[in-house]
């Protein structure tokens, strides 16, 4: 183990408008890996991994001040909630009354609204420096915050450990019967943002053998159907970019991917690998476990050029993809989805885990 490996840098990463002071948290880990969170969304500001030479560069997107991740919302890197993913019309019934939630992305509702997770101060609850050093953030949602019901006590650990992994796990609690899907939002670029390229060379394998098709405004219009002989087959590695323009009604709906692929077992008792990614040219590897139904895959379609990133950049179209491990899109809609509800003296929990390597 390095000198520096298991420490826990605190540092301040400046002020919002009004004059909040916004910490950054870097977890430095063996062999170069090293993680910056923010206590601003529970974001994951910067990830450094190395290449097949030993070179490290950034490889998530993000800001290098606070005040764009409240006044331009992206969701780089951010933990969302309380529901991730859509939620039709923003409105859903539970036990048999009616709850509405700020519609944010046209009609729907969007990662929990206007005022999500994303936007909110977490506090911070422990660290702890080590072979694997820790970062644990808390937020207190009260009930009636966007329009969902129960006050939610949540969490979110991010862990540096093993061999090359991150890991990220969320766990919440609430005195009322209410809906929580959370997830970690990180737009990835293996080739290292400081480069400037897309992700369309990526190597991509999801393991999954269907995905939920959907409308014009991104709502799925019904159950799954198989990813065989359509550009959504990754169930062998191929390129982001092979078949991103393919003339398929599912791909034009979402300028490319924004999908979310039905994980087989559902959600699981322990993390289980979920999907691959090789850049060849530096040869980093990123695996994504997770215990979660679904993974939305979504290959940043939607970045026009005038999200000002890192180092001056503006961000565009396939500079960055993500995973996001998680309940299918309007699950409380669906019956015949996997369900996000919790009760009273339940704990909800998601562990995913990203592990790095090199070809």
């Amino acid at each position: 183990m390095s000198s520096e490996a298991g420490r826990i840098l605190r540092e301040t990463f400046g002020t919002l408008a009004d004059g909040t002071e916004i910490q950054r948290f870097r977890l430095l880990g063996e062999g170069g890996l090293e993680v910056s969170v923010l206590d601003l969304g529970a974001t994951v500001q910067a990830l450094h991994v190395p290449d097949r030479s030993g070179r490290r560069a950034d490889v998530v997107l993000g800001h290098d001040t606070p005040q764009p991740y409240v006044s331009e919302p992206r969701f780089f890197g951010v933990a969302v909630g309380r529901y991730a993913n859509r939620i039709a019309g923003g409105r859903f019934t539970l036990d048999g009354t009616a709850y509405r939630v700020p519609a944010n992305d046209g009609d729907h509702a969007l990662h929990g609204g206007p005022e999500g997770f994303d936007r909110r101060l977490w506090r911070l609850a422990e660290l702890s420096e080590g072979p694997a050093p820790s970062l644990r953030l808390a937020l207190t949602s009260p009930a009636g915050d966007q329009g969902f019901p129960g006050t939610l006590e949540a969490s979110v650990t991010y862990t540096l450990g093993g061999e090359g992994e991150l890991t990220i796990a969320f766990e919440a609690t609430t005195d009322a019967p209410t809906l929580v899907n959370l997830t970690h939002h990180g737009y990835f670029n293996l080739g290292g943002v400081e480069a400037g390229g897309d992700v369309l060379d990526h190597l991509l394998t999801i393991h999954a053998d269907d995905y939920l098709p959907v409308d014009a405004a991104a709502i799925p219009l019904g159950g799954p159907e198989s990813v065989d002989g359509t550009p959504f087959d990754f169930c062998t590695a191929q390129r982001i970019g092979a078949r991103i323009r393919h003339a398929h009604e599912q791909v034009r709906r979402g300028r490319g991917y924004d999908h979310n692929y039905c994980l087989e077992g559902g959600t699981t008792a322990r993390p289980r690998l979920a999907a691959r990614v090789e850049h060849p040219a530096s040869g980093r590897v990123m695996e994504v476990l997770t215990d979660q139904p679904g993974l939305q895959f979504y290959s940043g379609n939607f970045l026009d050029g005038t999200a000002l990133g890192k180092q001056g950049r503006l961000y565009r179209q396939a500079d960055g993809f993500c995973l996001e491990p998680q309940v299918w899109p309007d699950a409380p809609n669906r019956a015949d989805y996997p369900s996000a509800r919790l009760d009273p003296g339940q704990t909800y929990r998601h562990v995913s885990i990203y592990r790095f390597s090199t070809t």
